[in-house]
C-alpha cells in the first residue's frame, strides 16, 4: 500500500526570484470545500497581488486534484505548484502562491521553476505528516510474557502509545491498517492460549 503525506500545521514561506515575491501557503484540508475555503481566504488576503495561483489534492489516495493559473500563462504555475506536491506523494493539502510582480519577466521556464520552487520550499520547511488509517487495541498482558509481546510487537507497523502497570501491564497500541489483520491474529493466537487478554478490539 502506498503512503501519504501531509502537514499537521500551516505553512509559509516567502522567496525573491528576479524581484517578484512568491509567497506560497499550505494548509492541510479534507474536503474540497475546505480547499476552496483556503484559496478564497489567501487571495481575498492578498487582492492585491498580480496572481493568487493554487492547487490541491484530496482523498485517502490523492484522487482529487486541481490547480489553477490564475492569469499566469497556461501551464506555469497551477499544474508545476500540483507535480510539486504530488512528488513528495501529498494529499488532503492545499497549496496557493501569491505573486508580486517585481518588473521583471521570468519567461515560461522561469515562472515554472518559481511557482514549483515556491511549493518546495513551503513543502521542505519541516518533515511531513504519514497519513494512515490507525486502529487502537487495549490488552492486559502478565509481566512475564510483556517482554515477548513487545518485541513481537516491533514487526508490526504499530506504536503503544500508553502503558499501565498493576497487578499486570496494560497497553493501548495504535496499529496501521495494513497490518491490523495480521496484527489481530497474533493477539488471537495469545489470547486463546491464556496469555494476553483483550480490553477492547476494534
Amino acid at each position: 500500500m502506498g503512503c501519504f503525506y501531509s502537514i499537521d500545521k500551516d505553512r509559509r514561506i516567502e522567496i525573491k526570484i528576479k524581484r517578484s515575491t512568491f509567497i506560497c501557503f499550505l494548509k492541510y484540508v479534507e474536503t474540497i470545500h475546505d480547499a476552496k475555503e483556503f484559496i478564497s481566504s489567501v487571495s481575498s488576503e492578498h487582492k492585491n497581488a498580480t496572481h493568487n495561483c493554487w492547487a490541491y489534492i484530496i482523498g485517502d489516495k490523492g484522487q482529487t486534484s486541481h490547480s489553477s493559473d490564475n492569469g499566469e500563462p497556461a501551464g506555469t504555475a497551477g499544474q508545476p505548484m500540483l507535480n510539486a506536491l504530488q512528488s513528495h506523494d501529498m494529499t488532503n493539502i492545499a497549496a496557493v502562491v501569491t505573486r508580486y510582480y517585481g518588473g521583471v519577466k521570468l519567461g515560461v521556464r522561469g515562472l515554472i521553476d518559481a511557482y514549483t520552487e515556491a511549493v518546495t520550499s513551503a513543502i521542505e520547511i519541516l518533515p511531513l505528516e504519514k497519513l494512515v488509517k490507525i486502529k487502537i487495541y487495549s490488552i492486559d498482558v502478565p509481566y512475564s510474557f510483556n517482554d515477548t509481546l513487545l518485541h513481537q510487537i516491533q514487526s508490526f507497523q504499530a506504536k503503544i502509545t500508553d502503558s499501565r502497570y498493576s497487578d499486570k501491564v496494560s497497553h493501548d497500541i495504535n496499529v496501521e491498517d495494513q497490518d491490523c489483520d495480521r496484527f489481530e491474529a497474533l493477539l488471537a493466537e495469545y489470547h486463546n492460549s491464556g496469555r494476553l487478554t483483550f480490553v477492547n478490539k476494534p
